[in-house]
């Protein structure tokens, strides 16, 4: 089984600024029998992009969570098929004179910097020339390897951590039905141009458009537009 893919419409974004994205899904939140997203919330799993794209086959989820339970049943095994996986795509990336990037969390919320990958301590050290990123909804993360990069993502529950996350320099993606150009006073990046995260500027709004579920939901996971034509704001 591969555990990478480049079949995702929105990494394939990134080729036009010379980067090839190689990225992995697991069966999220409990989908597997195994929770990969502890921090997810009812809305976040209610609208989670899993089921989007390929993912609307049983094949497909049916192999998530075959991979998902591989790798808390076999991890050890599972982390040197992901060696050759991640050593396939360097080759790939190469071919193509292209720089590689790998997302791990497609559909999971794991903090890899704390999963050893053989004699290494994570697979980024195993792996220094590549560049890791992931976004994730755990606060704290703060001792990553130099080429792990993270983006910390908003739910309905977490404005205030959001907020804190954005004071300190970290960037936040959050979910708009229309995306603004500035919120709570900070700056917005449109996250749907491409997914490279590792090249925004520190202190930044990703804005991410509502998708798949999340389209005519109402949920207070996605922030929407007033009546005067602004967003409402976080409440500190």
């Amino acid at each position: 089984m591969n555990y990478l893919t480049i079949s995702n419409p929105k990494t394939q974004k990134g080729e036009s600024a010379g980067w090839i994205t190689f990225i992995m899904h697991f069966a999220p939140a409990s989908e597997s029998g195994y929770n990969v997203c502890g921090h997810s919330t009812t809305e976040c799993r209610h609208l989670c992009l899993n089921w989007a794209g390929r993912g609307k086959f049983d094949r497909t989820q049916n192999a998530r969570k075959r991979k998902t339970r591989e790798f808390f049943e076999h991890r050890k095994l599972f982390m040197a098929n992901l060696v050759k996986d991640v050593s396939r795509a360097v080759n790939y990336a190469s071919r193509r004179s292209k720089k590689l990037a790998v997302r791990l969390n497609g559909t999971s919320d794991i903090p890899w910097e704390s999963i050893r990958c053989g004699s290494f301590k994570n697979i980024m050290e195993r792996f220094p020339f590549v560049q890791f990123y992931d976004y994730t909804k755990i606060p704290g993360r703060t001792k990553l390897p130099l080429n792990y990069h993270l983006t910390f993502s908003r739910s309905e529950l977490n404005d205030k951590r959001s907020l804190k996350e954005l004071a300190s320099g970290n960037n936040v993606a959050m979910v708009f039905d229309k995306v603004p150009t500035t919120f709570n006073g900070y700056p917005v990046i449109d996250g749907d141009d491409n997914d490279l995260r590792f090249l925004d500027p520190p202190g930044r709004v990703i804005g991410l458009k509502n998708k798949g579920r999340a389209v005519n939901s109402q949920s207070m996971f996605i922030l929407r537009n007033s009546n005067d034509g602004s967003h409402h704001t976080l409440a500190a």
